[in-house]
């Protein structure tokens, strides 16, 4: 499978205008299975409650029947469970989440696998969420490297409401058949976003959407962002500015970077417009131009991107550099579920239980937010996260079992993770 998508990658690399016509052939028994294992095994289930355990115990009984069906046009996926999950940065609010049945993340997997072998390579070079071999911290760094070696002096941050809830079916499906005529695949590619919602009892099937939390979701999210945003940007508006320009995009998190305040104006009017082209709608309120000069610091603002604030520091010899830490706002955030979660728990775990859980949490804090210029926001998370685990350590019962003490010897037989530099940024 690996080698044949690779041919499908080197196809589409070096001729960008190829079609498509004999896909579903990559649905065969030897591609389910290696899909099947591919799949995490603890995720959530869908409406069906089967788990990955469960479907293997036929695996390939399964996977026969599935294949039939497959060939004979008769699979039909089913609907996606919709669960509510805390909103990251806004406490409080929620987002839905959306969960297919197992067999149909399989196929969604292997939707997502040739879906990205063909647009990969197609994909502009500032687009970094949800590829091979690219990460948040790719995008973070090639920002700052940018920021800190190009003529900027605005920045546009960028947001979009609801971008994943928003993108239309209809055009989805026009973009994709540009690329792809293996009608057969373009159908279940359809019946995926027709499947419909299941929230409360209540099946939604909607003519826009894609759901979070679907295997495929991301690649397709991606292919619409970059016919809607990524090539506009690269064809039309780079040849109509004066000054240098470069875009950063992680999924819908998106900043642009401007030489000069008249081409963030007017890149910033024009937006809308493009947007909604597609269906697609700025969020005008949060979309804001901010001043971001080396040469002016004093007057220079801050923007966010990827849980990190940008600003302008100076170096140890007082020169202005752009710089990065940990939002404040996501910070505040994650100190209320660390609360929340050692409050609601304190009682169900034996403390050693507890304290590797906490432990695993903080190191991945520490594996993200590590990065140059952040070393003392992510110690100073950790030093108030350590805290708040010991004050409800203490409230299991009347009387308090660990002081500072003992606190301090049970971390050096059990230590936390460090506050370190897990990523360079130069």
């Amino acid at each position: 499978m690996k080698t044949k998508l690779t041919l499908i990658n080197e196809l589409s690399t070096n001729n960008p205008d190829m079609v498509f016509n004999q896909l579903m052939h990559h649905f065969n028994k030897e591609n389910l299975a290696s899909w099947y294992h591919s799949l995490n095994g603890n995720a959530a289930v869908g409406i069906d409650g089967v788990t990955k355990e469960k479907y293997g115990e036929n695996l390939d009984e399964n996977l026969d029947n599935l294949l039939a069906r497959l060939k004979s046009m008769s699979y039909i996926p089913g609907p996606v469970r919709e669960t509510l999950i805390p909103k990251e940065g806004k406490v409080g609010e929620t987002r839905p989440l959306g969960i297919g049945n197992f067999e149909d993340k399989i196929v969604q997997k292997g939707v997502q696998k040739i879906l990205e072998s063909i647009y990969d390579p197609l994909f502009s070079d500032s687009s970094y969420g949800f590829r091979p071999e690219l990460s948040c911290h790719d995008a973070i760094k090639a920002l700052r490297e940018y920021l800190n070696s190009k003529p900027v002096s605005m920045v546009i941050d960028l947001d979009m409401s609801n971008y994943f809830g928003t993108i239309d079916h209809e055009f989805l499906m026009e973009i994709l058949s540009k690329k792809i005529q293996d009608k057969r695949l373009l159908r279940y590619i359809k019946r995926m976003l027709k499947a419909g919602i299941l929230s409360e009892g209540e099946l939604t099937v909607s003519e826009e959407g894609v759901p979070q939390g679907s295997v495929c979701s991301p690649i397709l999210a991606n292919i619409y962002a970059h016919y809607a945003l990524d090539e506009w940007f690269e064809r039309d508006v780079k040849s109509h500015c004066k000054g240098k320009i470069e875009i950063f995009r992680y999924a819908d998190d998106v900043v642009i970077c401007c030489a000069t305040t008249e081409d963030a104006e007017r890149i910033k009017a024009v937006l809308p417009k493009r947007l909604a082209k597609y269906k697609l709608k700025l969020n005008e309120d949060k979309t804001k131009i901010v001043k971001f000069d080396k040469s002016d610091r004093e007057n220079s603002s801050s923007f966010d991107f990827l849980g990190f604030t940008f600003y302008i520091g100076l170096t140890r010899r007082g020169v202005a550099v752009p710089k990065l830490k940990s939002s404040g706002k996501r910070l505040r955030i994650k100190l209320t579920k660390v609360n929340l979660w050692c409050k609601e728990n304190r009682n169900k775990y034996p403390l050693l239980i507890l304290w590797k859980t906490f432990r695993k949490k903080l190191s991945g804090h520490v594996q993200y937010y590590g990065v140059s210029f952040n070393y003392e926001a992510v110690h100073s998370f950790l030093e108030k996260a350590k805290k708040t685990f010991r004050k409800w350590i203490n409230r299991r019962s009347q009387k308090k079992s660990m002081n500072w003490n003992k606190f301090d010897l049970f971390q050096l037989k059990f230590p936390l993770p460090k506050s370190k530099i897990c990523h360079k940024l130069f």
